[in-house]
């Protein structure tokens, strides 16, 4: 039997892929970048990944930004404050979406880096596109961003920005539920956590607006309660419940409302009979509870369609921003309430 020594390149070029899969390296390319504007085939397309992983070649990133005159990094500056499950799920969510559409999406820790500074030390990784969350960023910081070479620069917060896509997040409307639900069961000394955890000021304070603005001009109060994520907090606020005369708490959302039922129930405070209590995000453990947490259900916008955003944006870069309000909130009831 004859044997065939086949030798594999230090550094496999797109001209090896070509060779191994039997058709041309414009088909190559055409297949490694996803491009939608050529037919081909899924076999054809097997035999090319198939020969990539076998040769082990991977598109060369500043290459391909060369001939498209642009990178295909979009960038997503880290939160900088506590981010929970649900938010984690929708960025990962995005990210996926992204790369189906062959952006490589990379995550940038700006840790002490706030508004337009941060958006220069973005600016220096010369990104096609800016996913900014939460509030700081300025149409200064919006147009340093821009002259760097970035296509798009889409904000997702409260406010509009100058120059920016807009993703607006009612934060009020959340509250607005709780509030809303807690007066129809019936209670009108209603409390409301303000975490104590630096940067979640952002959206709480909004939530505690919308629930002012539930109870305008009934006979419910609405009392602040500064809470730090930690059972020691928790605790001592428990403690003094029974003093304060709430008889119900909107908890800001499900993490802090789980945090606050058990030092009241370790207090003795019964819920909801004592206290009824709604958190927000509809977490899967808070249906794990006893009883059962009442929550608001926060429909964040889809993944799928931020990255089409994101990619309309990148194509179209003299077009106008586009501004879009998310963030639908509704009520869960459940037995905490």
């Amino acid at each position: 039997m004859r044997s065939v020594m086949v030798q594999i390149p230090n550094t496999p070029t797109s001209a090896d892929v070509a060779r191994l899969a039997g058709v041309s390296r414009a088909t190559v390319s055409y297949v490694l970048n996803n491009t939608s504007a050529v037919r081909i085939s899924e076999a054809t397309r097997r035999r090319v990944h198939e020969a990539a992983r076998e040769l082990g070649y991977v598109p060369h990133a500043a290459a391909r930004s060369l001939r498209a005159g642009h990178s295909r990094m979009v960038l997503m500056p880290a939160p900088a404050v506590p981010v929970g499950p649900l938010y984690s799920r929708f960025l990962n969510e995005l990210q996926w979406a992204l790369g189906r559409l062959d952006y490589t999406v990379v995550q940038y820790g700006s840790v002490g880096l706030e508004g337009d500074e941060a958006a220069r030390a973005w600016a220096e990784l010369r990104p096609v596109a800016v996913l900014v969350p939460g509030a700081g960023l300025g149409p200064q910081g919006v147009a340093v961003l821009k002259r760097s070479g970035a296509r798009a620069v889409v904000t997702l917060g409260p406010g509009r920005v100058e120059g920016a896509h807009a993703l607006l997040m009612d934060h009020d409307a959340v509250g607005h539920c709780a509030g809303a639900h807690l007066y129809a069961r019936g209670r009108r000394r209603i409390g409301v956590v303000l975490p104590g955890e630096p940067g979640l000021e952002v959206y709480s304070r909004p939530r505690l607006a919308g629930v002012r603005e539930a109870l305008r001009g009934t006979d419910a109060t609405v009392t602040e309660l500064p809470l730090a994520y930690t059972e020691e907090a928790a605790a001592e606020l428990a403690a003094r419940w029974t003093a304060s005369g709430l008889d119900a708490v909107f908890a800001y959302n499900d993490e802090y409302a789980m945090l606050l039922m058990r030092a009241l129930q370790d207090e003795g405070v019964r819920i909801p009979e004592d206290v009824a209590v709604i958190g927000a995000d509809d977490l899967v453990l808070g249906r794990l509870l006893r009883p059962r947490l009442s929550t608001v259900h926060i429909e964040l916008p889809s993944g799928q369609d931020l990255a089409e955003l994101v990619d309309r944006a990148v194509r179209d870069p003299g077009g106008e921003p586009e501004v879009h309000t998310v963030l639908g909130a509704s009520v869960i009831r459940r037995e905490s309430s």
